[in-house]
């Protein structure tokens, strides 16, 4: 195996291009090294790009949107107010992720990358209209979050690309998103369902968005029946049945340990409602417990 240290993502993107064989990028590695260790892959090249200079940094843009390095860490997201603050779903879904420890090292872009239809952070990416920058051998491009995950363990970049930055909106007034998920324990498990959730008002009416859904189909997915239920309502008991029959309608689970299909496909509809209500208390301004 071949260990590399680039300085620039260039200098990545070249040692990627020309390698043959397994590659795999280096972040915050907590699904590489585990993979590594267990035998499960072997990398011919492991490229290390959290050298990178601003692949740490954390950046409020002067038009209100946000810019991520790769690198940045679950801890370095919780502990930043001005993110939490302004998109308290996104981070709080990159929070459940792992331990204390886990959460030292994990990042965006290696949960997203890792390929998992379960992965907690992605849904509220998702939900938040987050993109990211890829570059790679042809150039430079801005994908939209959803438009990365090909199927488990699979992503629909090219050889040579890698991942460059996460864009984050602006939030915005009148703004809301949540994170929730099933799971069998308490914590420091794998989602049996995950809702992303962002909306916003104009007074107590939804006048914006977006649905989306983890560990129910090959992939996480967009809900737009489910983004279309909530637009024009007050969250009403009426919006909230039309919520639960879309997201219930978009499942295409499997069974295993974890749930059934029947159960993930019914879990989906009841927990879209629970998340869209902590949307909406956000927006409307009230205080709104962490995650449970």
């Amino acid at each position: 195996m071949r260990y590399h240290t680039p300085a620039s993502f260039d200098d990545a993107i070249a040692i990627a291009a020309q390698a043959e064989g397994i590659t795999r990028f280096l972040a915050g590695g907590t699904d590489v090294l585990v993979q590594l260790r267990s035998d499960l892959v072997t990398p011919d090249d492991l490229i290390d790009i959290k050298q990178i200079p601003g692949t740490h940094d954390i950046v409020q843009n002067a038009d209100g949107s946000w810019t991520l390095g790769i690198a940045v860490s679950g801890a370095e997201m919780t502990e930043h107010a001005g993110l939490c603050a302004a998109w308290p779903g996104l981070v709080e879904g990159m929070d459940l992720i792992g331990s204390t420890q886990v959460q030292g090292r994990a990042t965006l872009v290696g949960n997203l990358c890792n390929g998992s239809p379960a992965a907690d952070s992605v849904p509220g990416m998702m939900a938040a209209g987050v993109t990211v920058t890829v570059m790679g051998p042809n150039g430079t491009r801005e994908v939209a979050v959803e438009d990365i995950p090909a199927g488990p363990g699979r992503t629909n970049l090219a050889k040579g690309e890698l991942i460059a930055a996460v864009n984050i909106p602006a939030r915005g007034e009148n703004g809301g998103d949540a994170y929730q998920r099933f799971i069998p324990r308490t914590e420091m498990d794998i989602a049996v369902v995950g809702v992303g959730v962002s909306l916003r008002l104009d007074g107590d009416i939804i006048t914006e968005a977006r649905v989306a859904l983890g560990a129910v189909a090959p992939t996480a997915l967009m809900v737009p029946d489910g983004a279309a239920a909530l637009i024009g309502s007050t969250l009403d008991d009426a919006a909230k049945a039309r919520l639960a029959a879309a997201a219930s309608a978009a499942c295409n689970p499997i069974d295993d340990k974890r749930g059934t299909i029947e159960f993930r496909t019914d879990v989906a509809g009841v927990l879209a409602c629970r998340t869209a209500q902590r949307a909406y208390d956000r927006a409307q301004g009230k205080k709104v417990a962490k995650h449970v």
